[in-house]
């Protein structure tokens, strides 16, 4: 068992204070770029048949934090010049972490606002809140989660409310088995030439921004696209082709001139039962377009066969990148938290590198859940029928996509940052995702 793992001890009649931990180097260089305008939030919503007992809900939420101790932990207090950020484990939450907002027609929209723009403060335990609102239109409704992102990660929190549903129903929610891949295939041999890593990727094209600070978003139910059996390529691969031609379609309808693609692409390895280690589990790594390689696919209708190279070809690229072996965020954020410098010297230099990267960030994050590998059963509410998750938009992306499946069924996020898209420019991202997702599918005789 690991630091992160042990059990939260609280401070005793001896005067011992709270155990504390390290912050780990993702999670110290959200806390250096934290933004009040744009907060580092991970929103999840569970869409439930029924209503929940409020009571045996807070009492199995509860439980389920106890369980999953990582998840109990608040900013230690520090100078500035301390050579670490430490978390604060406690044996229980601070604040009253389930609430009911009452019932009002816009609930679920005001719900939404209030996972994109309020984090959950880092000072208290632990930095997620869950809110139950009604479902518009129906007997049902929705579990609201917000995450403070530098603490810890949308999987890890959902492995949480995994372990709360079995508490309130009563019901197994082990994870199902994981999707297997097909053996891999020969690279193909026309394979073009990859953009250079130091090229400055193409930037998601300007809408038509809203005044208001923070992220706006818009969430879709589609089909999960069909795939042969024994395709070499995976439903990830479907859409992160997806997400790749919906941009530079959207950047050639605004002007911009042809460029190549990178997408930040999480990879988690962890595992999905309560073994599964809690707080920012994911290594991130960049899937690569090249411009000459999307361009001819943004017709009205793609040929198939164009279609079907392009997803062998991101299939060569996922696979590989997801074999190899390095620190979440690459060998130097794992040099730039090293403690030699005051936490506080190293948050300008972080800030000030982040501002200068800017133009070699990646064009966009697409971040695939998968298949929800928990029934999320809670008892006489019943089991989930839809997952959403989004994840944060800053620029210089400004612009996330998140997808998750149950049920057969697709569940988009598109999030963006207000400075760059406003909410008619969401709509009309999803049109052409709906549309570009189609063109991955692969019927019977292909």
């Amino acid at each position: 068992m690991t630091a992160l793992e042990h059990p939260a001890r609280r401070a005793d009649g001896s005067g011992r204070p709270p155990r504390r931990v390290p912050f780990p180097v993702v999670d110290e260089v959200a806390r250096h770029c934290l933004q009040e305008e744009e907060p580092e939030t991970v929103h999840i919503e569970v869409h439930l048949p029924g209503n929940p007992d409020p009571d045996r809900l807070r009492t199995a939420f509860t439980e389920a934090l106890r369980r999953h101790p990582r998840i109990l932990v608040r900013e230690a207090r520090g100078a500035w010049y301390r050579r670490r950020y430490e978390w604060e484990l406690t044996d229980g939450p601070d604040v009253e972490v389930v609430t009911f907002p009452g019932a009002r027609a816009d609930g679920l929209k005001r719900a939404r606002e209030r996972a994109l723009c309020d984090a959950p403060p880092l000072t208290a335990s632990p930095p997620v809140r869950l809110e139950v609102v009604a479902a518009p239109g129906s007997s049902g409704s929705v579990l609201f989660l917000t995450i403070n992102h530098t603490a810890l990660d949308g999987p890890a929190c959902l492995r949480v409310l995994a372990t709360a549903a079995e508490l309130y129903g009563g019901r197994d929610n082990a994870p199902a088995a994981p999707p297997t891949r097909a053996p891999a295939t020969a690279p193909a041999a026309d394979a073009p030439d990859l953009p250079s890593p130091w090229a400055p990727p193409a930037r998601v094209a300007r809408g038509a921004p809203e005044p208001s600070p923070g992220n706006g978003m818009l969430v879709a139910e589609l089909p999960v696209p069909r795939r042969p059996k024994g395709s070499p390529f995976t439903v990830n691969d479907q859409l992160m082709v997806t997400t790749a031609l919906m941009i530079a379609h959207w950047n050639r309808e605004h002007g911009a001139k042809p460029r190549p693609l990178r997408i930040t692409m999480p990879v988690d390895d962890r595992p999905r039962d309560m073994s599964m280690p809690i707080g920012n589990g994911t290594r991130l790594v960049e899937v690569p377009f090249g411009a000459d390689e999307l361009t001819p696919l943004l017709d009205a209708e793609p040929r198939p066969e164009d279609v079907r190279t392009l997803l062998r070809r991101t299939s060569d690229r996922t696979r590989a990148l997801k074999a190899l072996s390095r620190p979440q965020l690459g060998h130097g954020a794992t040099l730039l938290t090293a403690p030699v410098l005051p936490v506080g010297v190293r948050a300008a230099v972080t800030r000030g590198l982040r501002r200068a990267a800017a133009p070699w960030t990646s064009t966009t994050l697409l971040s695939n859940i998968g298949r929800i590998p928990y029934a999320l059963d809670f008892g006489d509410a019943g089991a989930a029928t839809a997952v959403w998750f989004s994840a944060p938009a800053r620029t210089p992306r400004g612009l996330t996509v998140t997808t998750a499946s149950t049920g057969g069924r697709l569940h988009l996020a598109l999030r963006w940052s207000r400075t760059l898209l406003g909410h008619g420019d969401g709509a009309r991202l999803r049109d052409l995702f709906e549309h570009y997702l189609h063109a991955t599918e692969e019927g019977p005789g292909s």
